[in-house]
């Protein structure tokens, strides 16, 4: 017979299920069947699509109600396989047959029961989508023979809508948690990116500045305190160490001033052979990577042990500084707390190593040459003479960098007689300055020296500026590039304690003479330095007597040429420093003292020489 369809233009679907349990609850309905879904309630707890099929069955007065979804991605495939799962009795597979056949169709099926097949009444209604597509269907089975009216159909068509709305509902919110977990994990995805991107690039910028920083150091200390700079504010490690390799043994550089580490049981220096982790780094060639306090304790010796210990370290890398000669030492690197030598931080480590090598390699070379250039310039400072009447004092500071050497030189020797034998008492002082703060400078500054000594002695009975022409004219000759500043002295002694003296300046620092009226004179008058594109014309000579009481200071301007501070106020002070002093009988020594620690600086820029004569009071 047939049956109406449902009507699908209701839009109160809820009222009229609240009309229908009414009504079937007033027929005194008991009889319910669980149907099936796709989401099963749990123990004691009934899931939302089961409810749908248990309120169409009280509805109906059906003894069992299913909701009946197509497969994931079947659409509205008919011949999809269904998803059902009855919650105490199954599903009969002839109505499975009538759920797809209501899928192929696309609409309502209401069968009754007259004792023919199928054997059983059937009412299904399609759940659609969104869109119209076919999500399902809901429906009731019922073995007895009945007919469907117009109210049931009704009743079940607006059910069938409400259950569409709560599956769209809930797939509209697995869509949007779907959706909020997708953004999610694009945003940790992102985040995570971003974090390796960003010490890729803080990576990338640690190589780039140990590629400048390192490039132009200057000594040992100055790579160990540059390294250490570097990786401080990286790799942030707790411990920084350079070990270098000498004669069979490695030596630790010292830290640099102000670091806290402790070193009680880390040696200065020990065997290649030992059982350190740094030895090995060195003697494999290897990165040796200590990753906890086991791994040294079973690998290392005690004294190990207890250095790694004694620094707190949880984690430490020890890189090897390869050379162009082989290896250098090992550049030590620990952390307090377990730190991850992966293989991308191994590669920026091993790339630093790489540059400190660099940088090791060259200040090693850099330090030998200064060590001889320093030789040599002290070699130059030669004892002063014992001479009657006079009291001599000199005092030489280098400058605060232990790789600046220079051609600042002081000198004082006996002058010959105009027949070549000793001059009765008269003698040289000279202070000078060669241009440049290196090997060269200090070389040619022996060579001036030598040449200006010969100068006298070839010159006899004549002035100090006939000894500086010849050594301008020597240089010439020789085509040697020496330039810079001298200024020469020639002293005699003259009758009742005098001395007379004669003084040649080319381009150099005045002379200071202190008076035994407590005056300071500026012996200003000074000619041209010497340099090889200047004219080679002839040295001026000025005199002067000095009185007994009088006090002769020579000076080369590291002592008043200061960053920042104007020379001739230093100058001034200078000035007034050395009335003090002289007018307190101060000795030599200590007046020297006392003039570079009042006018100089504690980390000059560049090496002070300073040469004082003194006549004592009859």
């Amino acid at each position: 017979m047939p049956y109406p369809e449902a009507d699908r233009s209701c839009d109160t679907p809820c009222r009229s299920v609240a009309r229908g349990l009414v009504r079937k609850a007033r027929n005194g309905c008991t009889t319910i069947k669980w149907g099936c879904s796709r989401a099963q309630a749990g123990p004691g707890k009934e899931g939302v699509l089961n409810r749908f099929a248990r309120l169409a069955a009280r509805l109906l007065a059906a003894p069992q109600g299913l909701v009946w979804l197509v497969p994931s991605g079947a659409g509205e495939s008919a011949g999809a396989a269904p998803e059902c799962w009855p919650a105490e009795a199954p599903v009969a597979p002839d109505v499975l047959e009538c759920c797809r056949r209501v899928a192929e169709l696309g609409r309502p099926l209401f069968l009754g029961h007259a004792g023919s097949e199928p054997g059983f009444a059937f009412a299904g209604v399609p759940l659609a989508g969104s869109s119209g597509e076919l999500l399902g269907l809901l429906a009731v089975v019922d073995h007895e023979a009945r007919s469907w009216n117009a109210d049931e159909v009704r009743d079940l068509s607006d059910l069938a809508a409400a259950c569409s709305a709560q599956i769209r509902m809930r797939e509209r919110t697995e869509s949007v948690r779907r959706s909020q977990v997708a953004a999610q994990e694009a945003a940790e995805a992102a985040e995570g990116a971003a974090a390796r991107m960003h010490t890729l690039l803080d990576r990338s910028q640690l190589l780039l500045r140990a590629a400048e920083d390192l490039a132009d150091t200057s000594g040992l200390d100055d790579v160990r305190r540059r390294v250490s700079d570097l990786v401080s504010g990286d790799l942030e490690p707790s411990y920084i160490g350079l070990v270098l390799l000498s004669r069979g043994a490695l030596h630790r550089i010292a830290d640099p001033i102000g670091s806290a580490q402790p070193f009680e049981t880390v040696p200065e220096s020990y065997a290649l052979d030992s059982n350190w982790p740094s030895a090995r780094a060195v003697r494999e060639n290897r990165v040796v990577v200590v990753d906890d306090r086991s791994e040294i304790t079973s690998g290392y010796g005690p004294e190990a042990v207890a250095g790694f210990d004694s620094l707190g370290l949880r984690t430490a890398v020890c890189l090897p500084l390869r050379g162009t000669r082989g290896v250098l030492g090992t550049l030590v690197l620990g952390w307090a707390d377990p730190y991850a030598i992966d293989t991308a931080a191994r590669a920026v480590l091993t790339t630093l190593a790489g540059y400190t090598a660099q940088a090791v390699e060259r200040a090693l070379h850099l330090d030998d040459r200064v060590g001889v250039a320093r030789q040599l310039q002290e070699a130059m400072l030669t004892d002063l003479p014992s001479v009657p009447g006079l009291e001599l004092a000199a005092l030489y500071r280098p400058a605060a960098r232990d790789d600046m050497v220079g051609g600042d030189w002081y000198d004082a020797y006996p002058l010959p007689g105009a027949d070549g034998t000793g001059d009765m008492g008269a003698l040289a002082v000279t202070v000078g300055d060669i241009t440049g703060h290196d090997t060269r400078a200090a070389s040619l500054m022996g060579q001036v020296r030598s040449m200006l000594r010969q100068a006298d002695h070839d010159h006899p009975g004549e002035g100090p500026e006939k000894a500086l022409s010849a050594l301008e004219l020597s240089c010439r000759r020789l085509d040697l590039p020496a330039s810079g500043t001298v200024l020469h002295v020639h002293l005699r002694p003259a009758p009742g304690g005098r001395w007379h003296m004669k003084w040649s300046n080319a381009g150099h620092m005045p002379p200071l003479l202190a008076t035994p009226d407590g005056a300071v004179d500026h012996l200003a008058p000074h000619d041209l330095l010497l340099h090889p594109a200047l004219p080679c014309g002839p040295r001026t000579c000025d005199s002067r007597v000095l009185d007994p009481g009088s006090t002769l200071l020579l000076y080369t301007d590291g002592l008043v040429e200061q960053r920042g501070r104007d020379i001739e106020e230093n100058i001034d002070r200078l000035v007034r420093r050395l009335a003090t002093a002289t007018s307190q009988e101060l000795p030599l020594e200590t007046l020297l003292r006392s003039l570079l620690d009042t006018v100089g600086t504690t980390e000059p820029e560049d090496d002070t020489v300073l040469l004082a004569l003194r006549i004592p009071a009859v």
